[in-house]
């Protein structure tokens, strides 16, 4: 244990002497040195990948910008540098092979299959279950100095420093919650600067009382902040980028929420400094601390960093190796699932797709590629053997942001990767007009009227916050949220309603109609063409053509908006489904399909729906402009939806702790309240025990029960004969549904670190930015515990992603050989990729499609 420090400022002086000494001697340039440490600073923060905000949430893969590397390779830098779990934990593998889900077959098809196992044989993989030691986590130079013997009664300096800087990012980046905006303009670092000289309550907390003196040598800026340290830190220069990842790691939400700040200014062309501005923050609190420590202890603490620090190389390689059992048994869970699935799709019924449209057909519904849809799908089909069904992209192929009426709350309503390129607005609809009023009039007197109520309710929303008025409001008005309250605690049957059109009066709300208003007629038809072309619905189209998106229904949820779309920013299906339908069925636009050899018939029209994944019912939009056969055909279809949805709850109901075997009208009435209570943590399971994407003609899996675990995406080769929608459905769909597997994945492997803890001690941070699990410390990213959990097991199987492709081998190795982030994913075992070859399936491996022995 060090000395007692009466004045550390006194110290500084001689520290630093020592740290220019042991700093690694170079003869390189000052200007070439500060372009290595740029080198290296911008190379880590590449490392992390972007989290969503919560109104906008969708899942990712929290590994993303690591796929060029080989999954057991980062299992390996992560279980390292940030003690973070990537494959299941041995005690769940464990669980699997006494229940049975794991076989003696699936383990040896695991050892055979994967080359760096060849030394291990069955035997050994069972003894190494037991085994739950931990791979030793790289120690940072914070971790060295806390060298207190009462550290053990206050928060480690690590964990206390993770506290402060994530207190300072909530309140730099809050623009929703607090009404006293603290001054930001100048950046990141300096507002934490500016914040942490003034901050007394930080010294007590890590212990320190004298720190303040310290805090005086920072450097004013970023830059200097990083060359400051990484030239005082005397580490060889090859670990530079592994260290720094590593102090990324220890505020892994926070540096999340940059990386998405990143990826937004990226994508219009700009660049942000958050991320960076974050890792010298977290860079020079390591120093603080070596300021603060006198010579003898500041010397301990260097000689421990450079001796663990130099060998980092070997310590990877030697993790690497201990996780080769690691992804056996994550192999060997995964052959269990894929050999009940090709039996499925391999069995007779299912091996020889027919590929003409039956004429019988009267209805075709698209719907989402969810795997909540694939239940449905299948109920819908065995129902009303009139109805096909089509698996989509849930955006349906509209790359939109929308404006809600009467607001400027723009938000993009398509997968996160893509950027939005044309614009959704609302506007009422002119049947309301008269003599008297114009349209114009009409839509400007909604909009004054919806923007009356929301001043009002800012006001009174206000009254709350200001420090004067707080506890008299509370006394005021707290009667008024009894009633609200009282519907948390007994919850009626209250549909699905979007809060899109809140605080417009209810006469102009039923014709307020989202549209691409700005759009000429000739941009439309080339939009409605590339649609129906992707869907396959540009040569056969029936009477009635179901538009079905989807949507979740929750109260008192932060996270609700994670089990509305996985990958449209956290939006329902409602906006996308009702442009398109409005779109299709605009007689200027059909007729400019006709010249482009697409016709719609005459009778054909379009209604947009919505699935309420929580209760399965469907409802309808705009019905009130369909033609008068159109809407007795709608009409006729709700004895179809409602049986439909009555053996989908069925199937849902153990899941969710209910019974099957009850009423029809008593099971939809349960999950109706569930939907409404603001105490249920658990409204439904989400994309839960998702595990296959399967891009293929409808024939190749109907009347298959895939029980809700497989993304659906129709495709016919034949119709693709460039192979342009392959690609498409390669590069877009397919990453998309990797992104919401390993979220789910990560958020089982390591609910500490990549999921977002217990919901209820959820508090929001900044409106929307994201939740802290109690008061504080980093920012929680990934799925809460109850999404995967239902407190007795996991719902959720953690499987990599299977995806089945019907398509020729040429056609896929196109792809892989045109877009290496498919390649990575592919060749590093991020996923499984497989494709149908008649009858049989076959295994991608590096080049060669060998025969899927299960």
């Amino acid at each position: 244990m060090s000395n007692p420090i009466s004045h550390p400022a006194q110290n500084t002086a001689s520290v630093k002497s020592f740290l220019s000494a042991t700093a690694s001697a170079t003869d390189t340039p000052a200007e070439s040195l500060n372009l290595k440490i740029e080198r290296a600073c911008a190379q880590a923060c590449q490392a992390i990948a972007p989290a969503w905000p919560l109104d906008r949430a969708i899942a990712v893969n929290p590994h993303w910008s690591r796929i060029d590397r080989p999954i057991r390779e980062v299992a390996a830098r992560m279980a390292v540098l940030g003690a973070i779990k990537v494959f299941p934990p041995r005690s769940y593998i464990q669980q699997a092979w006494r229940e049975g889900r794991i076989q003696p077959d699936d383990l040896s098809s695991a050892l055979k299959r994967l080359p760096a196992a060849q030394a291990l044989s069955l035997e050994q993989c069972i003894e190494g279950l037991a085994d739950n030691s931990v791979i030793p986590r790289l120690p940072l130079l914070i971790d060295e100095l806390d060298d207190d013997l009462d550290k053990d009664k206050r928060l480690s300096w690590r964990q206390a420093i993770t506290h402060q800087v994530s207190q300072t990012c909530a309140a730099y980046f809050d623009q929703h919650q607090a009404d006293w905006q603290p001054e930001s303009a100048a950046g990141l670092y300096a507002f934490w600067r500016e914040t942490i000289t003034h901050d007394y309550g930080i010294s007590t907390l890590m212990g320190l009382p004298d720190l303040a003196q310290t805090l005086s040598v920072l450097p004013t800026t970023r830059q200097d902040a990083e060359r400051w340290v990484l030239k005082r830190l005397g580490l060889p220069e090859s670990v530079w980028v592994d260290y720094l990842e590593a102090v990324l790691l220890t505020v892994n939400g926070w540096a999340s929420w940059c990386a998405y700040l990143g990826w937004q200014t990226q994508q219009a062309g700009q660049t942000d400094a958050h991320l960076r501005d974050l890792l010298a923050i977290r860079l020079a609190w390591g120093v603080i601390l070596l300021d603060y420590k006198d010579d003898s202890s500041a010397k301990t603490a260097f000689s421990a960093i450079q001796a663990q620090w130099q060998f980092t190389a070997e310590r990877l390689k030697q993790a690497e190796h201990t996780l080769v059992m690691d992804e056996v048994w994550q192999l060997a869970l995964e052959t269990g699932y894929q050999r009940q699935l090709s039996r499925q799709l391999t069995a007779p019924a299912a091996a020889q797709p027919t590929r003409t449209q039956a004429p019988t057909v009267d209805v075709q519904a698209v719907f989402c590629i969810d795997v909540r849809s694939e239940p449905l799908r299948r109920a819908l089909e065995t129902v009303h053997p009139g109805m096909q069904t089509i698996g989509f992209a849930g955006f349906f192929g509209l790359p939109v942001a929308y404006t809600p009426f009467a607001t400027a709350a723009r938000r993009p309503q398509l997968p996160g990767l893509l950027p939005a390129t044309l614009e959704v607005t609302d506007r009422i609809s002119p049947a309301l007009a008269t003599k008297t009023t114009s349209a114009e009039a009409l839509n400007t007197s909604a909009q004054q009227a919806r923007q009356r109520n929301f001043a009002w309710s800012e006001q009174m929303h206000s009254a709350s916050r200001w420090p004067a008025s707080a506890f008299s409001f509370v006394e005021a008005a707290g009667l008024a949220y009894v009633g609200k309250l009282a519907r948390w605690l007994k919850p009626t049957a209250q549909p699905l309603q979007s809060n899109d059109l809140a605080g417009l009066p209810a006469r102009y709300q039923r014709l307020c109609r989202p549209a691409l208003y700005a759009m000429d007629t000739q941009a439309k038809v080339q939009l409605a063409a590339r649609v129906l072309q992707a869907m396959g619905l540009d040569s056969y189209l029936a009477p009635t053509v179901l538009l079905v998106g989807h949507g979740s229904q929750s109260k008192n949820n932060a996270q609700a908006a994670a089990l509305d779309c996985g990958a449209c920013c956290g939006q329902t299906g409602e906006v996308n489904a009702r442009v398109l339908a409005r779109l299709l069925n605009e007689p200027e636009v059909r007729a400019g399909l006709k010249l482009c050899d697409i016709e719609i018939p005459e009778h054909t029209v379009f209604i947009a729906a919505l699935h309420n994944t929580t209760t399965d019912e469907i409802g309808g939009f705009d019905l009130d402009l369909l033609t008068v056969p159109a809407r007795k055909t709608w009409d006729s279809l709700q004895s179809v939806f409602a049986q439909a949805g009555a053996q989908v709850r069925r199937e849902r109901a153990a899941k969710l702790g209910l019974s099957a075997s009850a009423a029809a009208n008593q099971l939809l009435a349960q999950l109706r309240r569930r939907a409404n209570d603001g105490a249920q943590t658990r409204p439904e399971w989400g994309l839960a025990d998702n595990a296959a994407f399967i891009i293929a003609p409808r024939q190749r899996t109907v009347g298959l029960a895939l029980n809700g675990r497989s993304f659906l995406h129709d495709y016919d080769s034949t119709q693709d004969t460039d192979g342009s929608i392959l690609e498409l459905l390669m590069t877009a769909p397919m990453l998309v549904t990797h992104w919401i597997n390993l979220q789910y994945h990560a958020s089982v492997c390591d609910p500490q670190r990549l999921g977002s803890g217990n919901k209820l001690l959820h508090n929001v941070v900044g409106g929307h930015i994201g939740v802290f699990e109690g008061n504080g410390g980093d920012l929680r990213i990934g799925l809460s515990q109850q999404s995967v959990h239902d407190g007795q097991r996991w719902m959720h199987e953690p499987l990599r992603l299977t995806v089945i492709i019907d398509a020729p081998s040429h056609a896929i190795e196109k792809v892989i050989g045109q877009h290496s982030v498919v390649r990575q994913l592919v060749n590093n075992g991020w996923i499984h990729l497989w494709r149908f070859e008649q009858a049989q399936l076959l295994r991608y491996d590096n080049g060669d499609w060998q025969a899927c022995a299960l």
